[in-house]
């Protein structure tokens, strides 16, 4: 997929893309007291966008329109409107706002798409309205949209805890391509978490290997561990992702691993061979059936 600008000025406004996420590693440290696990994970953007044109639209309203190849909820239960809106009342303006997105990125599949396209919005309107907020600001309204849309404000890679929504910008840059496998299944986050039973000991042993790696700059061997503690409740949960797994591995194309909570999982491809990746993505469309495509890091 070619790499391209966030944000696209168009003839009528504004276009802005939303990049999927894949989980490096995912680790749960526990329960918290306020029901939620902790988490700590390393998070990458992809090259796998939704967009989101922002233009003109009727007086005192948001206007929101969803298509794409996947489906989008309307209106209000939308988090695109529900950025916008918040973004509006605290800048103290009327709306006159049509949002068109268009979903190119599956929900339920542990790629932070609808996390992803509230960020974007709010970038895309902060820039269209001249609002001038800086990053900091944002990042104060994206907390009270959800835990990773803070992720989605700032840089390609990072170190996520809490919730998720605290983000500790990883500076070394990690170029990689990987193959994204898309089953078509949708995973209830809530579900995976609630059925999470906790591992103390994995957990500490996961997480001196990978703090040290992460310390050493090398996000590289953190990818190779291939480490999410929610796969185990994922696949008791969701059989066929087990089965899926299993099968396209048994191909000899290399480890998958899940994204977030899934059902996505991808597995990353030896050096920058885009040719050999592209083989591997049609061996699995003949052999599995299974959609996938071929990403690389996102730039921004």
């Amino acid at each position: 997929m070619v790499s391209k600008e966030q944000i696209t000025a168009v003839s009528n406004g504004l276009l802005v893309r939303a990049p999927a996420k894949i989980n490096l590693s995912l680790l749960v440290a526990g329960k918290r007291p306020d029901g939620f696990h902790e988490i700590e994970t390393v998070m990458a953007k992809v090259d796998f966008y939704d967009e989101i044109l922002i233009e003109q639209g009727p007086k005192g309203r948001i206007e929101l329109v969803c298509n794409g190849l996947y489906p989008s909820p309307p209106g209000k239960e939308n988090l695109v409107y529900q950025a916008a809106k918040l973004l509006l009342n605290s800048s103290g303006e009327l709306a006159d706002i049509k949002i068109t997105l268009t979903k190119n990125v599956p929900a339920g599949a542990g790629l932070g798409s609808a996390s992803s396209d509230a960020a974007a919005t709010l970038i895309g309107i902060n820039q269209y309205l001249d609002f001038g907020l800086p990053n900091r600001q944002l990042a104060k309204l994206a907390k009270q949209l959800g835990s990773d849309v803070a992720f989605f404000l700032d840089g390609p890679l990072a170190f996520c805890t809490g919730k998720g929504e605290k983000i500790k910008k990883l500076a070394k840059k990690f170029n990689f391509l990987a193959m994204l496998i898309l089953p078509n299944v949708s995973v209830s986050t809530k579900k995976v978490y609630a059925n999470y039973r906790h591992n103390q000991p994995l957990y500490e042993k996961l997480n001196t290997q990978i703090n040290g790696y992460i310390q050493k700059n090398r996000i590289d061997l953190v990818s190779k561990m291939c480490v999410n503690m929610l796969e185990t409740s994922c696949f008791s949960l969701y059989k066929e992702l087990a089965e899926l797994k299993g099968e396209i591995e048994s191909l000899g194309i290399g480890p998958l691993c899940l994204s977030g909570s899934g059902s996505a999982m991808f597995c990353m491809m030896d050096g920058t061979d885009e040719e050999r990746a592209g083989e591997n993505a049609r061996k699995l469309k003949q052999q599995v059936g299974c959609k996938s495509i071929i990403v690389k890091n996102n730039r921004w």
